[in-house]
């Protein structure tokens, strides 16, 4: 990525198109909207392309990072419950072998039980939760810093 225009992928997962609706004591009132905006606007001063894709089918995040992923230099993604039990996406981010950050917005660490495993995040260059849409800031600071040699 060294002197080049990044592209990440911002993939979100299963009920992430709920978030400002969805349990709003855990996952804040903005919306996926409001968020794709932050990002994006983030995007542009660090001169990262984005393209972001949603959705709360498992083979369809599956076939957009077989997709997508190939052309991508790095991807954030929100698996959501999928996390703790998709070994498809698990394979398919080892397939595509792009740098990949888990981000959950909760910290799934001091909620249920079943939450607290990922069967993706082994697989990631980095694992973020709880820090609400700063997790996603963070992970997309992370690939402007590598892609400028960092």
């Amino acid at each position: 990525m060294e002197n080049s225009v990044a592209k990440v992928l911002i993939v979100n997962g299963p009920n992430l198109n709920l978030l400002g609706k969805r349990e709003p004591d855990i996952y804040g009132d903005r919306s996926l909207g409001d968020l794709n905006q932050k990002l994006a606007d983030l995007a542009k001063e660090l001169k990262i392309e984005l393209e972001f894709f949603q959705s709360n089918s498992e083979g369809s995040i599956v076939d957009y990072i077989q997709t997508a992923g190939f052309d991508a230099d790095g991807m954030i993604i929100n698996p959501g419950a999928l996390s703790h039990s998709s070994y498809a996406l698990r394979d398919v981010i080892t397939a595509v072998g792009v740098d990949t950050i888990e981000v959950h917005l909760s910290n799934i660490y001091g909620r249920e039980e079943f939450r607290r495993q990922s069967v993706i995040a082994p697989v990631c260059c980095g694992h973020l939760a709880g820090f609400g849409f700063y997790g996603y800031a963070m992970a997309l600071s992370y690939f402007a810093d590598i892609s400028e040699g960092g």
